[in-house]
C-alpha cells in the first residue's frame, strides 16, 4: 500500500473509532445531562413535558435538553428551605468517613500480614476473604442483622459502619498492591536494622499507596450510595443517609427531586475525577495472580 494512502487509512480508521466510542460516551452521560437540565426546569414548563406520566394522559414523554425558561427555583428551595436535607447529607459524611477510617485502620495491616508474612495456611485463609468479598449483602443481611439485635445497634449508625469496617474488599485492593512490592527490599531494610514497624510505615505504605488510595476511591463511591443497608438496618429516618433522600414525585416535585440527584451526584463525580489512577492500579491489582 502506497505512504500516502496507508496514512489516509490510518486517519479514516482512527475519526472512525472514536465516532464509534462516542456513541456509547453519549449515551453514559446522557442521563447526568437530563438530570441537569430538567433541575432548572420551571414546574409549569415540566409538567407540561411529564403530563403523560403524572397526568394519567396518553402519548409519549418529551425533554428539552434546553429548557426554555430555565429557574435556580429548586435549588434555592433545596439548599435555603429544606432542612433535612442537610441532615441527610451530614449523615452521608459521617458513615463514609467513619467507614473509611475504620477500614484503614483494620484493612490495611490485615493486607500487609498477608503480603509479607506467608504462613502455612494464610493462603487459605486469603482465599477464604475473596469468597466473603464474592458475597452479596442479600446473603449476609440475616445475620448480620441478628448480630446487630444482639448487641443492641440496630437503628444506629454503628449497625452501618462495623460491618463495613470489617469488610474484605479493602484488604484485597492493599494486598494486590503490597504484594507487587520486591521482597528484596524488605529484606535489605531488615538487613540494615529496621524493624517490622519501620518497613510497615516507612516503605511499606509510601510504596504501597496506589493499593491504599484505590480502595478509598472505590470505598467512597460504594458507600456514598448506600440504600440496602440503611434500610435494612435504620428505622428512624433521620438516620439515612442521602442516598435514600428522596422527596414524594409528582410533577411539582419532579423538579425539586432532580436538583437533589444533581447535588447528590457531585461529591461522587469529584472524587472518581481526583482518584481515577487510582482506581485503574485497583483494577490492575485486582487482576494479580499469586
Amino acid at each position: 500500500m502506497p505512504v500516502t494512502g496507508k496514512k489516509l487509512y490510518q486517519s479514516l480508521r482512527k475519526y472512525v473509532t472514536a465516532g464509534l466510542l462516542m456513541i456509547p460516551a453519549v449515551l453514559i452521560c446522557l442521563p447526568v445531562l437530563l438530570i441537569l437540565t430538567g433541575s432548572v426546569m420551571d414546574s409549569l414548563e415540566m409538567k407540561q413535558y411529564l403530563l403523560p406520566v403524572f397526568g394519567g394522559g396518553e402519548g409519549y414523554i418529551q425533554w428539552k435538553l434546553m429548557p426554555d425558561y430555565p429557574t435556580f427555583e429548586h435549588y434555592g428551595r433545596l439548599l435555603f428551605m429544606t432542612p433535612s436535607f442537610f441532615v441527610l447529607f451530614w449523615n452521608s459524611v459521617k458513615l463514609v468517613g467513619c467507614i473509611l477510617i475504620g477500614q484503614m485502620i483494620v484493612g490495611v495491616p490485615a493486607a500487609w500480614a498477608f503480603a509479607a508474612y506467608p504462613v502455612r495456611g494464610s493462603r487459605a485463609l486469603f482465599a477464604l476473604y475473596v469468597v466473603l468479598m464474592l458475597l452479596p449483602f442479600q446473603v449476609t443481611m440475616l445475620s448480620s442483622f441478628l448480630v446487630l439485635d444482639r448487641l443492641s445497634l440496630m437503628n444506629t449508625h454503628a449497625a452501618i459502619i462495623l460491618p463495613a469496617v470489617f469488610s474484605t474488599f479493602p484488604i484485597f485492593l492493599s494486598y494486590g498492591g503490597f504484594r507487587a512490592l520486591p521482597s528484596q527490599l524488605m529484606e535489605a531494610a531488615r538487613i540494615d536494622g529496621a524493624g517490622e514497624l519501620r518497613i510497615f510505615v516507612k516503605i511499606a505504605l509510601p510504596l504501597g499507596k496506589s493499593g491504599i488510595l484505590s480502595a478509598i476511591m472505590l470505598g467512597f463511591l460504594e458507600y456514598w450510595n448506600l440504600m440496602e443497608q440503611p434500610l435494612a438496618f435504620l428505622e428512624d429516618k433521620a438516620l439515612w443517609p442521602l442516598s435514600l433522600y428522596l422527596p414524594e414525585i409528582s410533577w411539582t416535585q419532579a423538579g425539586f427531586a432532580l436538583c437533589a440527584s444533581f447535588i447528590t451526584l457531585i461529591p461522587a463525580a469529584f472524587v472518581f475525577v481526583l482518584g481515577q489512577d487510582y482506581l485503574e492500579q485497583g483494577i490492575v491489582y485486582s487482576g494479580l495472580k499469586e
